[in-house]
Order: structure tokens, then sequence, then C-alpha cells
């Protein structure tokens, strides 16, 4: 493409009406950068799917012009599809020190980490890629080296926030460098793409610190308890606050659940927490210290059924049993759809006479309306995007920019899917690509889908029933009346007049098919199906699967 004719798009792949599978790509010319690239996990109706990753067939299309992925951020919603994703667009890695270290572990665990060329950057850092330009700012967020990013392009600055809020006594590190964000207002930026998640909430965003308080009030109020701490494992400022009070106060530390081991252990080597000698100890040596001499951090906050937390309260775990003298804190809030998991853990661990903390021990991650507008006030984009969120918060930090002064036709809420085409100074919704989930259950990878889906559904909703029978080569006859067997639809044994009735419709069907003549078994199959399923509806009204086999011998 001739470069006077090219023109800046921003494709959006993935990360908008939801929280969670981020990816976008930004296009020039014949250069793609494509800034994340996460996961998102499974809705309640995803029946065995254990994770959802984005449609990159846009990338695979156009692999010649693709330079690169740039991350933000070292969490799964931002780096959890990689390790799929560079099966078939495998372009060099951008990353922070802690980002590039959680990416090179899963890289290992898939066993494709020699064959990916990884980059690590420095804040203040700019890599060429092609047409564009990166530049890697500062910022706070719930996990270590968050970085926001400058995308310098022939057609203008685009700014990506990234997850961030502004927190001016982090935990570890500096604050974010709000002094860049003004230099590169003070420059002109084009767009700025901005976070979203909180934009319906007042005010700013408390410190980590604040937290750190809190936990230091739980440890000195239960001097004499175990204190057991669920919190996200890949917020390493709170895992550092967490063992500071423990070493405080003489406890030992126990990291339990493998993210949590897999995550602090690389913060750790990378030098990104700091962990007193002789705190830590395996699980294994536990019980070699008395309970109140102890603290254990685990995952499991977000009530996930096979985390270490669930595990305790159902009394799975093999080395951790609840009791009476347990001080439980949640350092978490619910995702948006997890409240109900997190509310069963909860009352499980109650039901164990554990005192269970669930209020004032966590603070978001995500910049709240003041900390937006600070932002669009520092960088003075001509166009906004806002990012990072359902509709609703989108839409909520479009209401912000109408009171910081913007026209609606500077304003771009955009879905997964939208070309953002960039016009002079002009910008536009001018196409579509066509988008969907990619679904991953156990080593495959989209080769489950709608369909599936819909099956997996009616068998969960109603059961199945298999109608396993033979007919002659030659002749075409039964050799004997078909067989009932059904799972997950009734209990047999107490349905004694349901299962003759459904056996006396399969003789009259099988007499019906002798009688036309019918010799092709995909008609057997398709006579038995309706005839079942219409007695079973208006019996019952319950469509179970209903699957006829028949073979030939």
């Amino acid at each position: 493409m001739n470069n006077k004719e090219a023109k800046l798009r921003i494709i959006p792949l993935g990360g908008l009406e939801q929280i969670g599978m981020n990816i976008t790509a930004f296009e020039y010319g014949d250069s793609i950068i494509v800034v994340d690239c996460g996961l998102s996990f499974p809705d309640d109706d995803m029946l065995g799917i254990d994770l959802v990753i984005p449609d990159v067939t846009y990338l695979n299309e156009n692999i010649d012009k693709v330079e690169a992925f740039v991350i933000t951020h070292g969490h799964e919603d931002h780096i959890g599809a990689l390790p799929y994703v560079l099966r078939t667009v495998n372009v060099p890695i951008y990353a922070t020190r802690l980002t590039m270290g959680l990416i090179e572990r899963k890289l290992e665990e898939h066993d494709i980490l020699e064959s990916v060329e990884r980059h690590v950057v420095n804040f203040e850092d700019k890599v060429k890629l092609g047409a564009f330009e990166v530049e890697f700012i500062k910022t706070n967020h719930s996990i270590v080296d968050a970085a926001a990013l400058a995308i310098y392009s022939p057609a203008g600055t685009i700014v990506h926030t990234g997850d961030f809020k502004v927190d001016y006594t982090p935990v570890y590190g500096d604050s974010i460098n709000l002094q860049r964000f003004a230099e590169l207002g003070h420059q002109g930026v084009l767009a700025l793409m901005c976070d979203s998640t909180n934009a319906e909430r007042q005010g700013f965003t408390f410190s980590e610190r604040t937290v750190g308080r809190t936990i230091d009030g739980i440890f000195q109020d239960n001097v004499d308890r175990r204190i057991i701490i669920a919190t996200f494992a890949s917020n390493v400022d709170r895992v550092q606050q967490i063992i500071n009070s423990a070493y405080k106060y003489g406890r030992k530390v126990v990291l339990e659940g493998r993210s949590m081991g897999n995550i602090i252990e690389t913060a750790q080597n990378l030098g990104c927490i700091n962990i007193p000698d002789n705190t830590l100890i395996p699980i294994d040596l536990l019980k070699d210290y008395p309970p109140e001499k102890t603290a254990i951090i685990t995952t499991g906050s977000q009530g996930e059924s096979m985390a270490a937390l669930s595990r305790m309260a159902s009394d799975s775990h093999k080395k951790i049993v609840i009791d009476s003298n347990d001080v439980i804190v949640f350092s978490s809030h619910p995702i948006p759809g997890n409240e109900k998991p997190v509310t069963k853990t909860i009352n499980a661990l109650l039901s164990k006479g554990a005192e269970v903390i669930f209020q004032d021990a966590h603070v978001s991650g995500h910049a709240c309306q003041e900390e937006i507008k600070l932002i669009y006030t520092l960088v003075q984009p001509l166009h906004a995007i806002p990012v990072h969120g359902e509709y609703k918060h989108l839409k909520a930090q479009a209401n912000l920019l109408r009171e910081l002064g913007y026209d609606k036709d500077r304003i771009h809420i955009l879905r997964s899917g939208d070309v953002l085409e960039f016009n002079g100074t002009e910008a536009n919704v001018v196409d579509r690509i066509e988008t969907k989930d990619v679904l991953v259950d156990g080593l495959g990878i989209g080769d489950v889908g709608n369909v599936v889906l819909r099956d997996r559904q009616i068998l969960s909703a109603n059961g199945i029933i298999v109608v396993a029978a033979a007919i002659d080569k030659g002749s075409r006859e039964f050799v004997c009346m078909p067989e009932i067997v059904t799972r997950g639809f009734i209990y047999v044994k107490e349905s004694d007049d349901i299962m003759e009735e459904m056996q006396d419709i399969l003789v009259d069907t099988v007499d019906e098919i002798m009688e036309h003549n019918v010799v092709d078994i995909t008609k057997m199959r398709s006579m038995i199906r309706d005839a079942l399923s219409s007695y079973i509806w208006n019996k019952m009204e319950r469509r179970p699967m209903i699957m006829p086999i028949i073979m030939e011998v």
C-alpha cells in the first residue's frame, strides 16, 4: 500500500462489551501491531469449556503485516491467550519485566518458549515496529510493572492507558508517570483509549497501602488465631503487604495454590517482591508450627470450584482443615457473575465455625471517575475511545467525557470487530470484521461451536435416551426389538410405566418401518426419534436428546 494513501485503523478484536479477552490491532499501511492478547472465562451456559480466547482470523489473514504483540501487563485477560494465538501468529512479544516473566512461564508450560521471540522493555523505552513506534509509560495497577502505551504513527499519536489507577503511594516502585501523560498532551494526541472498568464509580480509587493497614489490623487483632487470606495470585503488592504483616507478628507464611506459587516465585526471582528469609515455608511443614504462628495466602477468592480455598471449604483439601479458630479474609471483590460461588464458599466456611472477613480488605486496581478525568485533562486527546469494560462502563465514561466538553462526534464507543479509521482529524467506523468466541475445551481449540454447546445444554437440562437396535444386512429386517437406555432423563426404577409406553411406541414404529419397506438407516433413525420425541413432549413437556443407534449385522 502506498503510505500516502495509508490510513490509521484501530480494530478491537475482543475486550469490548465484556471484562476480559482484551486484544486490539493497530494498522497503518503494511504494518500491524497488536496490543494485549487475553482470555476470558466461560459463561455458565458454556458447559465443559475451560477458556475463551479471541478470534484472530484477521491477523492470520494479514500475517505478513503483523509486527509484534505489545503487552500492557500480566493479567490473564491481557496475556492468557498468547500460548494459543502464538501457534499461528508467531511474532515477537514486547513487555516489561514481570509481565514477560509471567508470559514466559505460560509459554514454557505449553512447550513453545524457545520458538517465540521475546523482548523485555523498560519504562520510557521506545520500540520501532514497522510504521509504528511504541513507548512504554509507567502506570499503577493491581500488578507490578503495568504500562500505558504511547503509539506513534504517521497519522498521529494514540495513547492507550492499559488497566490503570493513580496511586501516589504504591507498595512497589514509582507512582504513575503523570508528567509524561502531560507532555504527550502538550505534543498533541490524536486519540486516547482509556480504561472504563470503574467509570461508574465516583471519586478516586484508594491506594493499595490502605489495604495494608487493614490487613495489619487483622493480624494485630487475631494474634491467637490462624489467618487465611484469599486474594488474586497476580496481585503481588497485596501478597507483599500480607507477608509484611505476617513477618511483623512472627508468623510463617504458606503460599497455597499453583498460580499463587508460580507468580510469587517469578516476582521474587525478578526482584518485584521482598520476602524476608525463613518466612515462607512449604505446606508440608505447616503441621510443625502452632496455628496462631502461621498465615496462609491462598487462591480461591472468586469461589472457583477447584481453587485451594474452595477445597478447604468443602473438606477436600488434603493438608488444610478449617476449624473455629481460623480467621479467613477475602481480599478481593467478586468479579461480576461470581457472586454465587463466592457466597457459597463463604457460607461453607462459616458453617465450620470460622470467622470470615469480607469487607474493607480490598481496593480496586482501576481508575474511578476523577482519575479518568485527570488523564483526559492531561492528555487532551482529539478523540476519545473508552475501552476495557461492559457496554455500561463504556457508556459511563462517555457521559464523563461530555462533562469535560467532548462533542458526540469525538467519542467513539466501539464493538469488538469495528474498524475505526482516521482520515486526518476525522474518525469513523468504516467496516466491521467478524469476530467470535473461540472455545478451548481441554486440548481442543475452536473445535467446539454453537451446535456442540447446544447439545451439551440439552443434555444438561433433559438428559439423553439411547435406542439401540440391529437389522439384518440382507433382509433389512430388525433382528430384535430396540433397547432403551436413558441417562439424566428419568430414574428408571421408579418410572416403569413411562419405559413401557416408550417400548410400545418403538414396537409400533418398527411395525411402521417394516410395513412401508423403509430400508434407509437414516430414515429409520428419524422415524424412531420423531415418535419418541412426540410422546415425551406430550407426556412430560421435556425434550431429551434422542440418539437411535442402528447396526447392520
